[in-house]
């Protein structure tokens, strides 16, 4: 049998040890083991990667900690909008939404797209619609409201500066969530959510839902989920660029996920970590900022759950 295992994000950047209460750290550190056994009990009972990166994400949705579903940052409008995609190793179907508002568990939703629709990518009105055809509960706007994410707000709305989760600002909760898997099968998974930027303008669109970008998986290679500075990581290609490197190159699956975040993401100015994971079920957590919110869990014995370096 394939060994299994699973890692999951919730996000990286600023995380100074120093300035970090004990009682908080507690609690990121147990939000990501409740996420991390939630995944990994499912590729435990013989489930799919697929249903394994799905439940996690959706655990780390649920809590206000992550800049993702009910923890999800403002934007310049004082309104939520959320990102999210999901990719399948075995036959690198994917789904992806974009943009969308009142959407309790977004990733559930690009599930959805990849399975119920013939697309891979809907954004905005189309994306809402979709959810309604599918019986998607529109959450009230208070559902998301958290009182640190609105004073993070209130700090620059009004102003032409936006701010990623992960920066600047010493005790911000942070970015993204994803979560990765490889099941006994030796079918790998992965998926993606953000909240994005606050006071972001425009529509703009992180890398998160992007896939190739931000999210990505093919059993051939890898399964890779980012969390950073989305438009270098678009830039980068960051996801597929592991994989090629896997591909075309030979490198190890941990060579090529350091590759590219401590080397070439950094030469085009970006920030960040990835989560990365193969048909093997080895496992990889590069970052090149201070600390990453990950863990993982692997049915060799090997569990982690850390936030710096």
């Amino acid at each position: 049998m394939n060994t299994f295992s699973i890692a999951i994000h919730g996000g990286a950047g600023t995380l100074v040890k120093g300035m970090m209460t004990s009682e908080l750290e507690a609690q990121y550190k147990l939000a990501l083991k409740s996420a991390l056994d939630a995944g990994y009990l499912v590729l435990e009972n013989g489930g799919t990667s697929i249903d394994a990166v799905e439940k996690a994400v959706i655990s780390l949705e649920n809590s206000y900690l992550f800049n993702a579903g009910k923890g999800a940052v403002f934007t310049a409008e004082e309104t939520h909008e959320m990102d999210a995609s999901i990719m399948d190793g075995k036959t690198l179907n994917a789904g992806a939404v974009s943009l969308i508002t009142g959407i309790k568990n977004p990733v559930s939703l690009s599930r959805d797209v990849m399975e119920k629709s013939e697309h891979v990518f809907l954004a905005g009105q189309g994306a809402m619609q979709f959810a309604k055809i599918n019986d998607y509960t529109i959450e009230d706007e208070t559902y998301f409201y958290d009182e640190l994410r609105h004073n993070q707000w209130l700090e620059i709305k009004d102003t032409d500066s936006f701010q990623l989760d992960h920066a600047k600002k010493k005790d911000s909760k942070f970015g993204t969530v994803g979560a990765v898997a490889c099941d006994k099968d030796g079918n790998v998974a992965a998926a993606t959510s953000t909240g994005g930027m606050t006071n972001k303008k425009f529509g703009r669109v992180g890398d998160s839902p992007m896939i190739g970008a931000g999210n990505y998986a093919n059993n051939k290679t890898c399964a890779i989920s980012c969390t950073g500075s989305g438009e270098f990581f678009i830039k980068g290609v960051v996801a597929y660029d592991v994989a090629c490197l896997i591909e075309h190159k030979e490198m190890s699956l941990a060579a090529a996920a350091n590759e590219v975040i401590n080397k070439r993401i950094i030469e085009i100015g970006g920030d960040g970590g990835l989560i990365a994971i193969d048909a093997k079920g080895n496992i990889s957590m590069p970052f090149n900022t201070e600390g990453m919110y990950r863990a993982c869990k692997s049915s060799n014995g090997e569990e982690e759950i850390s936030i710096y370096k």
